[in-house]
């Protein structure tokens, strides 16, 4: 009788650790657990989701990476749990404006296209950072058309806990936004007295970090940046008091572009010094196209005639098939937006970003 009381004894410790291992880790998990389970699937391959956790910003800020295997395997460690995203840096060829709309508010205006993916729309809160929206194409963690997120908790949908690394657009509670667009050329001087990061990581310095384009400009001067699969790219910032600036990285050194007029307008080719340095002519084509619906309109583009503006300007393949992934509209001044698949307008949904 001895022996079993014994012997009952011990299951019991071993069922009280067991529940305790279980709340612990629980409770290591449940901000991760919080953020897959709110990913939905909005349809036409797009998704939203609300990141809960701390996806350590400011961590990395002190170490940064040099390169993508350095960055890989900090989210791998930091965020992942020891699994690696397993994805790859997009290349893109886009359009992105800066201007007015009918109500005089400041917008911010961009398309995405690239290789058909699905795409996610990210909210973030940093603890000490900008609550921000941005917009991921999921191909930097490992999804394509073949292979898209659950809805909800699932180990499938883990890696898009590495996310917030790979915005190519966002706006945050400030009213600064910033686009990534690919350009044919870069040319940067390394310091070694800078830490390092890539150019998506640069998007989310300028969202979580920067309250204007000024801060926006002055955080990218810190830090070298490098340009993941050689993809090189320019990045179209703006903010609520109706700024902007296309960031150059030519010339060995950071360039602020800034416009003579009242709004400015980014596709693929070197805006610096009026140098228009492109790939494909079409870059050109696509700015004198945005260019003359501003000018008739008074540079006051209700929300009809951005969506259509951006349809329009959205890239085939060459064999016709669709290229443009997204699209999206920030209003800065107020803080909210439409976004929408493909040139699906009708399957557009508004969002706003609060203040924390």
């Amino acid at each position: 009788m001895k022996a079993l009381k014994i012997i009952r004894s011990i299951v019991l410790v071993i069922l009280l650790l067991a529940v305790i291992a279980a709340l612990a880790l629980f409770l290591y998990l449940r901000r991760d657990i919080k953020t897959l389970r709110s990913v939905k699937n909005e349809g036409n391959g797009a998704y939203t989701m609300d990141y809960a956790g701390d996806y350590k910003l400011d961590k990395f800020l002190k170490t940064g990476a040099e390169n993508d295997e350095e960055l890989y395997s900090f989210i791998q460690k930091e965020l992942m749990h020891g699994l690696s995203p397993d994805g790859d840096t997009p290349s893109a060829a886009c359009t992105a404006f800066v201007a007015r709309n009918d109500k005089g508010n400041v917008i911010f205006g961009r398309n995405f296209d690239f290789d058909t993916s699905p795409f996610m729309q990210v909210y973030t809160h940093p603890k000490d950072g900008y609550a921000s929206v941005s917009t991921v194409p999921l191909l930097a963690v490992g999804f394509d058309k073949r292979h898209s997120p659950t809805d909800g908790l699932s180990r499938e949908n883990i890696p898009l806990l590495a996310v917030p690394y790979f915005a190519c657009d966002g706006m945050n509670e400030k009213g600064v936004s910033a686009a990534l667009l690919v350009v044919p050329v870069v040319s940067t001087v390394y310091d070694e007295n800078k830490v390092s990061m890539n150019q998506t990581v640069a998007i989310r310095l300028i969202l979580d970090k920067a309250a204007t384009v000024d801060e926006a400009v002055e955080l990218l001067g810190q830090y070298n940046v490098y340009f993941s699969n050689n993809l090189k790219s320019h990045i179209l910032i703006g903010d609520a008091e109706g700024n902007s600036v296309i960031v150059e990285y030519y010339d060995g050194a950071l360039q602020a572009v800034t416009s003579a007029e009242d709004h400015q307008i980014a596709a693929n080719h070197i805006a610096y010094n009026n140098e228009n340095i492109f790939e494909s002519p079409d870059s050109l084509t696509r700015q004198e196209a945005v260019e003359q619906v501003i000018t008739d309109s008074g540079n006051r583009l209700d929300m009809q005639t951005c969506q259509e503006l951006l349809n329009a300007v959205g890239l085939y393949n060459r064999d016709k098939s669709e290229r443009l992934q997204w699209s999206v509209v920030y209003d800065l001044t107020d803080r909210s937006g439409r976004i929408w698949p493909r040139r699906n307008s009708s399957a557009s949904w508004d969002f706003t970003v609060s203040e924390k």
